[in-house]
């Protein structure tokens, strides 16, 4: 059985990133004309397959190979990028997918067992409006339609008249889940976006599900002093209460593993000669385990209470966002992981902490599975990120094996 070309993919999103990106890194932000001209681009390299194409209510842009089953296997994928990002990430998802279809059509004449669409799902990243999936949650039915109607980016636009600028009726969006109807599994590759396949040495890993998120600000009050006449032991010093929180997540993540996070700190009145009266804190508690996640959230708020009484401070709590943990399917997960060994010999099994299009297809309902390849330096979101050619190729062909093996269970089942 031929393989895809796994070179030309990679030449592919060379040219890419010569298209739309600069010194500076990738510039395909959602909805802007350098998104619309890597589309553009897109379509081009699909032009010589025999695929329908198409845009579905949400911008979201669909290649369909059509199959001998109306059974759909989906590959997913995001060409936009953040600010400077890397070149990468998410349009090597597309890129292989396409790269898949072209193997498929040269094997089956263009009639493959199942159909098989690519999708490029619209600003998975949501650089510009600080909303992330907002395409596939779009699709999903999980889109909150109230928050994203007010969502405006730095110059003021709305995200309802963005879409507008490039065809997509809002109030619409929400319609995409037709394309999910007759949806069987759902793949997704991506690069890893962290170190652990770094400092595993391992070039591909099948990943278990996305973590779940939650997202709290802890506000700690205490009292406004003067910093010379007031002594140590009559403070009710709100930053002594909050600092105490940052050693403390790291501990309870070693209890339950997962990752913790303390990103922000804001203090009042935030002047040298006064004892801070209140400290304001973020913290990012993630697990593949929604239990587990559950636990670290109720040791965080135990841990709080318990440093502001020792500090005689006050302590609230308000929470900011959250998404359930996304499990993906355990078979496919089986099929990628005998995928990446037939292609690598070794494969490890790791959860994502980032969140991707893939959750969203799986709270859909569709069985999913995603395969991660190595990132040099653990580093993405940045123009420093890479990948080893050679890691490139060997992702290339075992999510094409990947694709092969989720066929035949489609076809089977």
């Amino acid at each position: 059985m031929n393989r895809p070309d796994a070179q030309r993919t990679i030449n592919e999103l060379k040219a890419l990133r010569a298209l739309t990106g600069d010194e500076h890194g990738a510039q395909r932000v959602a909805f802007t004309p350098t998104w619309v001209q890597a589309r553009a681009w897109l379509r081009e390299q699909l032009a010589d397959l025999p695929v329908e194409v198409h845009t579905d209510a949400a911008g979201n842009l669909w290649a369909t190979l059509r199959g001998e089953s109306k059974k759909e296997l989906l590959i997913g994928g995001h060409i936009d990028s953040v600010p400077n990002g890397g070149w990468l990430d998410g349009c090597l998802n597309v890129m292989a997918g396409v790269a898949i279809l072209r193997r498929l059509h040269e094997q089956y004449a263009g009639r493959p067992p199942v159909t098989v669409r690519v999708v490029d799902w619209a600003d998975e990243e949501g650089a510009r409006f600080g909303k992330s999936l907002f395409g596939s949650s779009a699709c999903s039915g999980n889109l909150d339609m109230n928050e994203a109607r007010g969502l405006r980016d730095k110059a003021g636009i709305t995200l309802p008249d963005a879409l507008k600028a490039i065809g997509v009726d809002f109030e619409r969006v929400k319609e995409s889940g037709v394309e999910l109807k007759n949806a069987a599994a759902y793949l997704e590759l991506h690069i890893e976006q962290g170190p652990v396949l770094l400092d595993l040495d391992l070039p591909l890993g099948a990943v278990l599900g996305t973590f779940g998120v939650q997202r709290h600000a802890i506000t700690f009050h205490g009292q406004a002093a003067h910093s010379g006449s007031t002594p140590m032991n009559r403070r009710k010093d709100a930053l002594l209460a909050a600092a105490r929180m940052s050693p403390e997540i790291y501990a309870i993540t070693d209890r339950h593993g997962g990752v913790c996070t303390i990103g922000s700190c804001t203090t009042k009145p935030g002047i040298v000669t006064s004892v801070v009266e209140e400290c304001r804190i973020t913290l990012d508690q993630r697990h593949l385990d929604g239990a587990a996640l559950d636990q670290m959230l109720a040791e965080a708020k135990a841990a709080s209470e318990r440093f502001a009484r020792e500090g005689n401070v006050r302590v609230t709590w308000e929470r900011l966002w959250e998404i359930a943990p996304m499990p993906f399917h355990p078979e496919l997960i089986d099929f990628c992981d005998a995928a990446i060994k037939e292609t690598c010999g070794q494969s490890h099994r790791l959860p994502s902490g980032p969140l991707h299009d893939a959750a969203e297809a799986a709270r859909a309902g569709v069985p999913t599975v995603m395969m991660f390849v190595q990132s040099l330096h653990g580093i993405s979101h940045n123009k420093i990120e890479d990948t080893k050619e050679e890691h490139l190729a060997q992702c290339v062909v075992a999510f094409d094996r990947l694709a092969d093996k989720a066929m035949a269970w489609i076809t089977r089942g």
